[in-house]
């Protein structure tokens, strides 16, 4: 799936769990000088703890580690199905990466829906 429809069931293994988009994902595939992915962008709606509160709720994700400056920015780090993912928060916007480029577009949309949803909120 690349992107996800209001009501959309994703499959995950055995699992199907239905997740509300409030309009299709379109994913982004931006290289970083890390070799990294940028993915998504959201706008911040919400401050960076409520964020991470949230990548919490998604079952099967784990943070582990997060660094704010106090001021501007915070970085959040987690692990969600054996791939490693960063949500950085500057401008007015989340910025999604996932370390592995090749990381399949279901399992991104799978973490961009979880956010929507609190996002859109």
């Amino acid at each position: 799936m690349t992107g996800c429809e209001k009501g959309a069931r994703l499959f995950v293994g055995e699992l199907t769990r239905a997740i509300e988009c409030p309009v299709s994902i379109e994913l982004l595939n931006y290289a970083a000088h890390d070799g990294s992915r940028q993915f998504a962008e959201l706008p911040q709606t919400v401050l960076w703890y409520d964020m991470r509160d949230h990548l919490r709720k998604l079952p099967g994700a784990v943070i582990t580690n997060f660094l704010c400056d106090g001021v501007t920015e915070a970085w959040i780090d987690f692990t969600y199905r054996v791939h490693s993912f960063t949500v950085n928060d500057q401008f007015g916007a989340y910025w999604f990466f996932v370390d592995d480029p090749k990381c399949s577009d279901e399992i991104l949309t799978e973490i961009v829906g979880h956010c929507e949803n609190l996002l859109a909120k």
